[in-house]
């Protein structure tokens, strides 16, 4: 046997016994850079300029560990885009979701005042917040509820840091209570959707991403 063919072989037999744990690895590094340049004076700019790649790669990273990747799942992923690109431009555009609130300048491009980013946000926060209910027997509309009350837990947490980030901003910099509500109630509905569908996974990946979101967010509003 070709011992180049050899070596090729069992490092594809590596990668894929490892995929999470390397998958893991690689948001771990990102996350840390990210906070370490976001909390650096110097580099805060730039870093928060990018933050449109981090979510990009964040959930690139997080559909590689997923062992669903059907026509299914993407479909699903692209209702969750869907809907967040819809409320947040009533929401915006209306304040009849969420509160009166308007976009910052650094979540990339925006269509209508909304950035196109946000979308990819709403289906990774689905995603990975239902990761920690699936084996539970509990039935869709109680698992679903748990699952968008931590969604919702970690926006309270993500709130303060993207206003001083540059991401959104409330008008008089109050952040009202019925934000909270609607992103509890719609998250809900797409969770019940995805957990109806068994489409949300209980993996490595899902799990560790959303606790680095926890982490990198309360860091950073300090």
């Amino acid at each position: 046997m070709n011992p180049q063919i050899s070596t090729i072989a069992l490092l594809k037999k590596t990668v894929n016994t490892f995929r999470s744990e390397l998958l893991i690895a690689i948001l771990v590094i990102f996350y840390t850079v990210g906070t370490v340049g976001i909390l650096r004076e110097a580099s805060r700019d730039q870093f928060l300029s990018l933050s449109f790649f981090n979510l990009l790669l964040s959930f690139s990273v997080l559909v590689v560990g997923r062992k669903d990747r059907s026509f299914l799942f993407y479909a699903f992923v692209g209702l969750c885009y869907a809907t967040g690109l819809i409320v947040e431009y009533i929401g915006v555009h209306t304040g009849l979701l969420f509160g009166e609130y308007s976009y910052g300048e650094n979540l990339g491009l925006k269509v209508m005042g909304i950035p196109l980013i946000i979308g990819v946000n709403w289906a990774m926060l689905v995603l990975t917040s239902g990761s920690f209910l699936v084996h539970y027997k509990l039935g869709n509309w109680l698992k679903s509820m748990l699952s968008a009350a931590l969604m919702t837990g970690l926006d309270a947490i993500m709130e303060p840091v993207a206003m001083k980030s540059d991401f959104w901003n409330w008008k008089h910099d109050v952040i009202p209570f019925y934000n909270y509500v609607c992103w509890f109630f719609i998250s809900w509905a797409l969770l019940w959707i995805g957990f109806k569908l068994k489409l949300i996974e209980s993996n490595k990946v899902s799990k560790a991403l959303f606790i680095l979101l926890s982490v990198f967010f309360t860091i950073l509003s300090f």
